[in-house]
């Protein structure tokens, strides 16, 4: 029987997270999990007069790829993607991985080697000349990640999926203006004391556009203008190694000191390049319906209440100069029950312990939005 959720749900990829237009061409990729995801974006892409074009990943297959892969055989593997991923005006990524820990076994050296020759060129490609949009799709090992039953957790999900992000993206205005106006961001809460200028750059609302489920509204710190100390309290998988109570020190901008239950692996990452070891992003969430962590980074950087502050990569859209062959977004959550916290533009409270503070920001807070 068809779960008439998943195409709701397609319509709203097809229509308002991608906007597909006739003659489009879309490429619709799945990982693992998420055929009927896809079957169901295929039959709407066509009905709005677009083509769509369909891959299907195994992350067991991409796993053995990765161990004994050269950089040659990766940079060939990349140059054939691009050819078919510059051919697209519209990308959606359906990603139901079954065991979120599938690489954990691949060296550190072989997961490098994998994002500079292979990962970062189709990623670029996709991110900056496409309409996109990823998105998980649920399965058994997804609710037992976030302690749930699987029936529970597929109410859940598209609960979360297919909110109204119309009105989120009106609720949103506010905080990209008063951010666009911010110099200085100070982050305070256990543990954790960090400052840094915005001032110059861009906001971006995400609303349903580029990921699914959404509910964030980030921008980046001036390359060089991050100092003090933050400690993540929501475990983070990175290269299948989950990383907790990740704990970074910044002395102008730079990542000095990195430590986790993994530091060693931890500061291998932070060492992939430069540009590793300095911030290309700073998000807050606001989605209503994501209010604990799951180790799935598409949910928990939109977990409302939270900031994240991602290593690595800026986006095009909101560049600060920072180039790397990561993206590691790294969530810290400030309800109450996770320690709290606060956050100041220019010494001004905008939000305490997960809630926003001052009125042009009260639509955002997790009762307004449902």
């Amino acid at each position: 029987m068809k779960d008439p959720r998943v195409q709701k749900m397609a319509a709203g990829l097809i229509n308002y997270s991608v906007r597909l237009q006739p003659g489009e061409k879309i490429l619709i990729e799945v990982i693992d999990s998420g055929i009927p995801l896809a079957l169901a974006a295929v039959k709407e892409a066509y009905r709005v007069g677009g083509l769509p074009f369909v891959t299907v990943r195994n992350r067991q297959l991409e796993r053995e790829i990765m161990l004994q892969a050269t950089a040659e055989q990766l940079d060939k593997m990349a140059e054939f993607e691009l050819v078919q991923m510059k051919e697209m005006d519209a990308y959606l990524g359906i990603r139901g991985a079954e065991n979120a820990n599938e690489t954990a076994d691949v060296p550190g050296e072989k997961h490098q080697l994998y994002m500079k020759h292979y990962s970062r060129p189709v990623v670029d490609q996709r991110v900056n000349h496409t309409k996109w949009c990823i998105m998980r799709y649920p399965n058994p090992a997804m609710a037992q990640s976030a302690n749930m039953s699987t029936e529970a957790f597929e109410d859940f999900y598209f609960d979360v999926c297919t909110l109204d992000y119309r009105k989120m993206a009106q609720a949103m205005e506010p905080l990209r203006q008063l951010m666009e106006n911010t110099d200085r961001v100070r982050i305070a809460g256990p543990d954790t004391d960090l400052s840094f200028s915005i001032k110059g750059l861009p906001a971006i609302p995400c609303a349903g556009e580029m990921n699914i489920p959404d509910g964030e509204i980030f921008t980046a710190p001036v390359r060089d203008s991050v100092n003090g100390k933050i400690t993540f309290n929501t475990p983070a998988v990175y290269q299948g190694v989950t990383h907790e109570r990740i704990c970074l020190e910044f002395k102008k901008g730079k990542i000095v000191k990195a430590a986790s239950n993994e530091t060693e692996k931890l500061n291998k990452v932070l060492n992939t390049d430069e540009g590793a070891r300095f911030i290309g992003e700073f998000s807050l969430g606001v989605n209503p319906y994501i209010v604990k962590p799951m180790k799935d980074t598409l949910f928990d950087e939109k977990i409302s209440g939270s900031i994240h502050f991602t290593p690595g990569q800026a986006y095009q859209e909101c560049d600060n100069g920072n180039r790397s062959a990561i993206h590691w977004d790294l969530v810290l959550i400030q309800l109450p029950e996770y320690g709290g916290g606060a956050i100041y533009f220019d010494d001004v409270l905008i939000r305490k312990d997960g809630r926003f503070t001052i009125p042009e920001l009260q639509a955002l807070n997790p009762e307004n939005l449902k």
